[in-house]
């Protein structure tokens, strides 16, 4: 895996003209092979600068670099290609498609990065295996608990072996033995050459990471 750089300059953001404006020009190198938290006060922006790294909101000032490129305004197509092609998002929410089985929202990222689901089945199956999941790939998300959505977000955030991987709250509706191996599961992905970054108020992860940025 080619190691990606990812970092921010002089970061704003503010949701709406006069709203209260969020990092205050924050700058930043998020270092790949490290795993990398942020962590703040409810409504610091935890989420919102996971969103603007992953190329969902356009920074009201500042830029984001990716690979020493300003990508923060480029046309929505190459967006979406950059996302595709090179992040993996662990929503706060899980964010499971209801209507269809949980394997097929874990596959969801190849159809997107243009694979077919049949090359990507293997290795969606072993990450289910990982996370002691593999008896739920034909269960509906309102079939699964909240802590086991929560795990296959992370699978499905792998899927791909993304270079950048954003995690919002990846252990929250987790028990501890299940937010060890999510915690361990990161931090290997990000010993092979990842970018892995966490927003987080759990001191279990803040304990772990390598890196604090605090908002």
């Amino acid at each position: 895996m080619a190691e990606s750089t990812l970092a921010v300059r002089d970061l704003r953001f503010a949701y709406r003209r006069g709203a209260e404006e969020l990092f205050g020009g924050l700058s930043h190198d998020f270092e790949p092979g490290q795993v990398t938290a942020v962590t703040g006060p409810s409504g610091r922006g935890k989420s919102t600068l996971l969103h603007v790294l992953g190329l969902l909101l356009t920074p009201t000032a500042g830029e984001v670099l990716l690979d020493g490129r300003d990508v923060s305004r480029v046309r929505d197509s190459a967006r979406s290609a950059i996302r595709a092609s090179r992040v993996g998002f662990v929503f706060q929410d899980s964010e499971l498609d209801q209507a269809r089985k949980v394997i097929d929202s874990v596959l969801e990222p190849a159809l997107y990065a243009g694979n077919s689901r049949q090359e990507r089945l293997a290795h969606a199956r072993e990450l289910l295996d990982r996370f002691g999941l593999a008896e739920r790939a034909n269960h509906r998300p309102g079939q699964v608990s909240g802590g086991q959505a929560q795990r296959l977000a992370v699978c499905r955030a792998l899927l791909n072996s993304p270079d950048i991987v954003l995690a919002d709250e990846p252990t929250g509706n987790l028990d501890r033995g299940n937010a060890e191996l999510v915690l361990q599961t990161l931090r290997s992905t990000a010993v092979g050459g990842s970018t892995v970054i966490v927003a987080t108020h759990d001191p279990f992860v803040l304990d772990q990471v390598d890196r604090l940025v605090a908002l």
